[in-house]
């Protein structure tokens, strides 16, 4: 395990970008795994930047988001299709038959999720997955429980996690109460995992899942598994590290 502490939120934003970039740089058919969220909101706006100055292309890169609410369609301002278009996808050269999202629309999720592995199955791995980190220690929406489910999935938000989510609705009533997401197996797959955890509130999560109990309970502890393993925050996220 990697782990690196920044003083700013723009330089944290800029080094996590650069990992993502440099790894596009020296393998153009990379396939990435992607997070949403307020975590990302500043690396997306780093990368566009490289784009614009000609610093990296996207066009051969192969992408993987984390997960989708239940019910969304691409169109609702609230999903997370609409999240990545509007934060990174539009601005950017990839290819939107390289792009991939569970669809939240389908009348049969299960058979979604299953969709889904198939598409993970076919690239094999993952060359970089992104994640960031929910208050009770969900990577993706897996969420804490007695066991997790290592393959793509339709998970019940806890009311923590729709709580933390509601600040990017305009009715708060309007959260999804379900999920698909990618599940904790396709995640410590990847290569090489980055982990960015931004802000005071998350200090006791981050310090707690990367040197406390490994166990399901705190999903993110699975994390200290994994042999590539890069942690970024900023300096209030890891206060107990120092």
């Amino acid at each position: 395990m990697n782990m690196l502490t920044f003083p700013s939120e723009a330089e944290l934003n800029e080094a996590a970008a650069g990992v993502i970039t440099d790894l596009v740089r020296t393998k153009p058919h990379a396939v990435i795994g992607l997070a949403t969220g307020g975590t990302p909101v500043g690396i997306y706006r780093t990368m566009i930047r490289s784009y614009q100055n000609g610093m990296v292309s996207y066009q051969q890169v192969t992408t993987f988001n984390l997960d989708e609410y239940v019910g969304c369609s691409v169109e609702d301002p609230q999903s997370y299709a609409c999240y990545m278009q509007e934060h990174l996808f539009r601005h950017i050269d990839v290819q939107p038959m390289n792009i991939h999202i569970p669809d939240g629309s389908v009348r049969d999720p299960e058979a979604e999720c299953r969709r889904y592995d198939e598409r993970l199955e076919a690239v094999g791995q993952l060359d970089l997955q992104l994640l960031g980190l929910g208050h009770n220690g969900h990577i993706g929406f897996n969420e804490p429980d007695h066991s997790l489910i290592s393959s793509t999935h339709v998970v019940a938000l806890r009311d923590e996690t729709r709580q933390a989510n509601a600040r990017f609705f305009d009715d708060p009533g309007r959260v999804p109460t379900h999920a698909i997401t990618m599940g904790v197996g396709a995640i410590l797959k990847a290569k090489k995992i980055l982990l960015v955890v931004k802000g005071s509130d998350k200090a006791d999560i981050v310090h707690r899942a990367l040197t406390g109990e490994i166990k399901t309970e705190c999903p993110a502890s699975l994390l200290q598994t994994h042999p590539n393993l890069v942690v970024m925050m900023d300096e209030e996220a890891g206060r107990h590290f120092r």
